[in-house]
């Protein structure tokens, strides 16, 4: 009985984090109808910047996160204005075409641009095991869960209660009326990939805490997507209670 306690315990917190992941593909897909295949790359790609913000700059872990983050949310601002804005009208499969095709860019340029880096990110908080119940918990699954479930509470707030979240949830349900309304759609569009690009820095940090980082962190995004299709490609929630 103890040992399925843990096995669910530990599924738990590894699900926290499967949860933010799957945040990352939803957010793009409820304000754009984007599918994007390339969620894993996009995870690997925020951890890889932290890491090399870490090792390689020597910043410390909140400048190699806000490192992360703002190279994520150029990155995303630029595929969305260079890539995505011309292929507006055209048929669905263009779309994800170009995400798998991002993906495979993504991995190669990252194998040669971060080759010698250490993918290992600790933090700072990880100390002895913390006992639940009789069963030890590793105290960065616990930290990197808590984490998760706080950005996942903030990002809900924010779809729910503010102001741009009202508006990108606009552009979900309608984006013709949307833009009537006087919503720019560019724009928006232009926050959504910026969101998810930090979204992709915060899980693929907390993942790589837990599990270990490095190019295979791309796995991840497969995994999710049974998540996505079991909770809802566009809800919220239902990335929360997937896993």
């Amino acid at each position: 009985m103890t040992f399925f306690a843990a096995l669910v315990l530990d599924g738990a917190l590894a699900g926290a984090i499967y949860a933010l992941v799957a945040l990352a593909f939803v957010i793009v897909y409820k304000a754009s109808r984007v599918m994007n295949f390339a969620v894993g790359e996009w995870v690997m790609l925020g951890s890889r910047l932290v890491a090399t913000g870490l090792h390689a700059l020597g910043w410390g872990l909140p400048g190699a996160l806000v490192m992360g983050a703002a190279g994520m949310a150029a990155f995303a601002v630029t595929w969305n204005r260079l890539i995505l804005a011309r292929l507006v009208g055209q048929p669905l499969i263009s779309l994800i075409m170009v995400t798998i095709g991002l993906g495979m860019v993504m991995r190669g340029a990252a194998a040669l641009v971060f080759a010698g880096v250490p993918g290992r990110i600790v933090l700072p908080l990880a100390g002895d095991p913390v006992h639940l119940l009789g069963i030890a918990l590793a105290a960065d699954k616990l930290t990197a869960a808590a984490m998760a479930a706080a950005v996942i509470a903030v990002l809900s707030w924010f779809f729910q209660k503010s102001r741009m979240g009202l508006a990108l949830r606009a552009v979900a349900d309608d984006q013709q009326s949307a833009m009537m309304a006087g919503i720019n759609l560019p724009r928006y569009f232009a926050i959504t990939w910026a969101l998810m690009g930090l979204v992709s820095v915060l899980a693929g940090t907390l993942w790589t805490v837990v599990a270990g980082g490095g190019f295979g962190l791309v796995l991840v995004g497969l995994k999710v997507f049974p998540i996505v299709i079991i909770g809802g490609l566009d809800s919220v929630a239902g990335s929360i209670v997937g896993p």
